[in-house]
Parts: C-alpha cells; sequence; structure tokens
C-alpha cells in the first residue's frame, strides 16, 4: 500500500505531500490546481515515460518520492533485495527524478536502479489508469492472465494439468533435439570406438606384457655378453676346473678359513672372525653355482629376437593410441566397450523419446483445447458483467467482449491468444479498448473490469484519473459506488471533479493553490468531515457556504456511508 507520496517540481506543484491510506481516497480542487500532477507523478513513480516538460519552470528537476508497505517474503521484497535495496520494518521507498534536460534517475531502497525496474515492480504494486498513462490491462498478457482467474478453479486445475504436460514435452522434445542434431557425432564417435576397440582385441595384449617384452628384448641383445661376463665372474671365484692353478676366490677364502680354524679356540674374537669367513665361503659358493648356471642358461637367439621386437613394435603403435602402457591400453579398450554399449542405446532412447513426445502431445492438445472451451465460457460471462457494469457507468450502448484466437501452436498457455475489445456504439465494430473509447471513457472501461476483476487480478493500489469525465448525476452516483466497491479490496485513488463520487471516499484530500499559483506542502489537505461538507458543497454549488449546498453535500456522505470501505475513517 502507498502510504505517502512527495511532489516536487512537477507542473504546478511545487512540494507537496500526500499522506494515503487503505479504502478509497479522492483528491479534488479547482480547475488548474494540479489535481492531475498527482496522477502524473504516481506514473512517474513506478516507472512511466519521464516528460521534461512536465517540470515546474525554474526548477532543475521533478522528484517524485513514495513509501510503500510490501509484505516480507512477497515479490516485490524479493526483487527489491535481489537488486541490492533495503527495506526497513517493511516499508519501501522509491524515487524518480527528471530533470529540465530530460535525463531520468531512479533509486529503490536507497538503491540506484532502472527505470525499467520500477515499472516491473509496478505490475505487482499499482494500476494507473490516466488519461496518457500506459494501462495495465491493455496488455493481452495481462488480459489473458486475468480472464484465466477470473474463470475460477475449473481453469486453474485445467491450467496446472496442462503446464506440469507442457513443461514435460519441452524437457522431452528438448533432448530429443540433442540427441537427433548429435546423431552424426554419435556415429562418427562409435566407427572410432569400434575400429581401436578391434584393433586392440586383434593385438590380443596381455596385462604388464610391454615391460616383460622390454626385459626379455634386453637381455637377447646382450645375449654374448651376459654370458662371458657370467663365466669370467664364475672363474674369478670358483676358478677354472681345467686349470690346477689355484688363484681363486673360493681357494683364497678356503685357506684363509684353514688358517684361522686351527687356533680359534684361543680367542674368541678371532672365533667370531672365522664364522664370518665361514659365512662368506657358502655366500660365494651359491653365487658361483648361480652364475655357472646363469651362463649355460644364456643364449643368443635371433629368431626370439626378432619376435619380440616385432610384438614391441605391435604393442608400441597402440600405445601411441590408445595409452601409454599394456595396461591403459586395455583400460582404453574397456571403456569403448561400454561407452559402445551407450551409443547403441541412443538410438532405442531416440525411439523412446519419440513416443513420449508423441503421447504428451496429444495430451497437451486435448488440454488445450479444454483451455479454450473454460476460457471461451469465461469470456462471455465476463464480457456480459462488464457491459453490465457500463451501462450503470452512463456507457449504455457500449459492449465489452473478449476474442479469442485458438492458434496452430501450443504455447506456455495452450493455444489462445486473449483480447478484450470495446464496441462504444451498437453499429461500432468491436476494437481493441485503447482503440474504441476516449480517454474518460476508457478510465470507466477499466474501472468496470477492474470492479469485475475485482479478487481474480488483485492489485494493492489503484489510481484512476478522469473516470468520471462527462458524466453527472446518477452515473456518477454509481462510479463512486463502483470506486468504493473496488477499494474494499485494494487501495483506490481517484482524481475527480465530482461530488457524487467525492463523496464514496474513506479520506478525502483537496489540492489548494497559494497565492503565487503554486502548490506547497500546506497546500494538500486532508478533510475531516465539516470540511467534507465545504468541499463538496463547493463542487456543487461553487459556494462552499451555500446552505442548499451544504445540506446536499450531507446528504452525499450520509448516502455513501454504507458503502464505504473504512466507514469509520
Amino acid at each position: 500500500m502507498l502510504e505517502e507520496v512527495r511532489i516536487q517540481g512537477l507542473g504546478v506543484i511545487d512540494d507537496a505531500v500526500l499522506e494515503l491510506s487503505p479504502g478509497l481516497t479522492v483528491v479534488t480542487g479547482e480547475t488548474g490546481a494540479g489535481k492531475t500532477m498527482v496522477v502524473t507523478g504516481l506514473g512517474l513513480l513506478f516507472g512511466g515515460r519521464a516528460d521534461p516538460q512536465r517540470v515546474r519552470p525554474g526548477a532543475d528537476r521533478a522528484v517524485v518520492e513514495g513509501r510503500l508497505t510490501v509484505p516480507a517474503g512477497g515479490r516485490v521484497a524479493e526483487r527489491v533485495l535481489e537488486a541490492g535495496g533495503d527495506i526497513d520494518d517493511d516499508v519501501l521507498i522509491l524515487t524518480r527524478a527528471v530533470s529540465a534536460e530530460g535525463r531520468s534517475r531512479a533509486t529503490m531502497g536507497g538503491r540506484s536502479a532502472p527505470v525499467s525496474l520500477l515499472a516491473y515492480l509496478a505490475d505487482d504494486l499499482v494500476a494507473v489508469h490516466g488519461q496518457s498513462d500506459q494501462q495495465r490491462l491493455l496488455r493481452t498478457d495481462r488480459q489473458r492472465s486475468s480472464l484465466d482467474r477470473f474463470a475460477g478453479e475449473q481453469l486453474a486445475r485445467a491450467a496446472k494439468q496442462y503446464t506440469l504436460a507442457y513443461r514435460r514435452h519441452r524437457e522431452v522434445t528438448s533432448e530429443l533435439e540433442e540427441l537427433v542434431e548429435r546423431a552424426r557425432e554419435r556415429a562418427q564417435e562409435a566407427d572410432m570406438l569400434r575400429f581401436g576397440a578391434e584393433e586392440i582385441a586383434a593385438a590380443e595384449p596381455l596385462p604388464g606384457e610391454d615391460a616383460e617384452l622390454l626385459a626379455e628384448e634386453t637381455r637377447l641383445a646382450h645375449a654374448d655378453g651376459l654370458r662371458v661376463a657370467a663365466t669370467t665372474a664364475h672363474e674369478a671365484l670358483a676358478g677354472d676346473p681345467a686349470s690346477d692353478v689355484e688363484v681363486d676366490v673360493a681357494a683364497l677364502l678356503s685357506a684363509a678359513r684353514q688358517a684361522v680354524a686351527a687356533v680359534r679356540e684361543h680367542d674368541t674374537e678371532l672365533a667370531a672372525i672365522g664364522d664370518r669367513l665361514d659365512e662368506a665361503s657358502y655366500i660365494l659358493t651359491d653365487a658361483a653355482t648361480e652364475l655357472a648356471s646363469y651362463a649355460e642358461s644364456v643364449d643368443a637367439d635371433p629368431g626370439r629376437l626378432a619376435q619380440v621386437q616385432e610384438r614391441r613394435a605391435l604393442l608400441t603403435s597402440l600405445s601411441r593410441k590408445y595409452g601409454e602402457t599394456t595396461d591403459e591400453v586395455l583400460n582404453w579398450a574397456s571403456n569403448a566397450g561400454k561407452r559402445l554399449a551407450d551409443l547403441d542405446n541412443d538410438d532405442e532412447r531416440i525411439e523412446a523419446l519419440r513416443a513420449e513426445a508423441d503421447d504428451l502431445y496429444e495430451g497437451l492438445d486435448r488440454s488445450a483445447t479444454e483451455l479454450t472451451r473454460i476460457r471461451t465460457e469465461a469470456a462471455d460471462r465476463f464480457g456480459a458483467a462488464v457491459t453490465e457494469e457500463l451501462t450503470a457507468l452512463a456507457m449504455p450502448h457500449a459492449r465489452v467482449s473478449v476474442r479469442i484466437t485458438t492458434g496452430e501452436e501450443l504455447g506456455q498457455y495452450g493455444r489462445d491468444e486473449v483480447e478484450v475489445l470495446l464496441a462504444p456504439h451498437p453499429s461500432s465494430p468491436p476494437l481493441a479498448l485503447h482503440k474504441g473509447a476516449s480517454g474518460g471513457e476508457l478510465s470507466r472501461v477499466m474501472l468496470a473490469i477492474e470492479v469485475v476483476f475485482a479478487g481474480a487480478d488483485p492489485v494493492p493500489t489503484f489510481v484512476f484519473d478522469e473516470v468520471d469525465a462527462g458524466v453527472g448525476g446518477k452515473a456518477a452516483v454509481e462510479i463512486g459506488r463502483r470506486l468504493a466497491r473496488l477499494a474494499q479490496r485494494s487501495q483506490v485513488i481517484v482524481v475527480t471533479h465530482l461530488p457524487q463520487v467525492a463523496a464514496f471516499a474513506d479520506a478525502h484530500l483537496v489540492v489548494e493553490k497559494s497565492t503565487e499559483g503554486l502548490v506547497t506542502e500546506s497546500g494538500v489537505v486532508r478533510l475531516d468531515r465539516p470540511g467534507r461538507v465545504r468541499e463538496l458543497s463547493r463542487m456543487l454549488a461553487g459556494l462552499e457556504d451555500s446552505e442548499l449546498g451544504r445540506a446536499h453535500a450531507e446528504e452525499l456522505l450520509t448516502n455513501a456511508d454504507p458503502e464505504r470501505a473504512y466507514p469509520a475513517a
């Protein structure tokens, strides 16, 4: 709800503060006093077009500041916090400044914000119905959503079912399109994987085979040297059996053992050394035996060497493509098999998705048809209700209808495009709202629509300007009654020149100019009951103190008392 609006430097308004209340607030004043600037200021505050010509002559800029209460956790509060703004005790401060040069600046919750963000928030905060303001319900998307709410629970259930199916259909078709678009890539990948798997399978590599072959190749390539080295080492340790000369290590070690053994009992230290010589003899004997065996086993085999080298070359070619080692090559082949299975399953997945998409589309088609049926029935009820309201609002020949255009494509809300049409006269063709009515008529049409939509498409605050243009008498009373009815659900602010409308207000503000022709803060006055009588008398008779005018004013207020949203105000 709007709690307070301050306007500076806008039109004839120098500096004015409007303290607003729940229910219906009317703003009155003499012609030229600046009443319409109130609506203009509210339009600016909620993202309306900035016109530098509206800046008061002599002022650098026009500034509008609004204080609103917004529920914590609501969409507006969440959007403000996302943009970095602050909300203090559920109070949000919005400002809009327009310079005389045409530059525009907005702040939201103490943080600079784009004007478009104010307009975005306005959808959930206010509906401004003025001569030149963009109307919320002139947008066809809003008309569709409003009609859907008006249609009630039956359409809500059908729409929920449709929305769930629509989202699933979008998910399925998106996945299907991706799989189909990637079919060539998947085929190329499968061919590459299949070729690699077949190449590896043909080679039949074994785990660790590359390391084993490398060791064998090295041994075969150095067989002669290895055999000579082993023979030489054996002769050095154990001697040559064909020679009578004992110059080998074994003979020398044996002589050392015999020398120590002869006297070892005389000294434990020497005995310990003898034990070590015995151990060394055993180790030397084992080494000599192994060297002899190794020398006999080493055999230069050029044929086997060639086989090993050829096998290693094959494994090396696989390693260049699929992994550094044989184990990595085998792991690649295993993963390739799994991926091939996945790729083969994609074809089955595509067929399954196509079948699911077809089933979902058939269900969506039936749901969209049901939505169209319910909307059509609701549109008839809505058109008849608004037309009836217009009859009481001095537009007895006007006719409102809703055109539902059903297309071929299924969208987020079905197939329907919804547009509210107005035929102001029996001979007039139905036209879009902004084409079928003048400014004053459009405000009355909007009032009738808002009254019919009340509760179905709630907005916290409504602002009307010129809603009573060109009417009077009983029609004016009916306009006031409907504004009061709308104020039972929302805050309503109305600029009016008709006492029949003003009498229904819960709060009455009067705009007065100073002697310099400007509106100052003190020039916006909230009237008590006696003050309202005087103001209504002025509006009725042109004289504040006219006895007849005052009596008539009292009668208007008394008759309107039962209709007010806040009778005690």
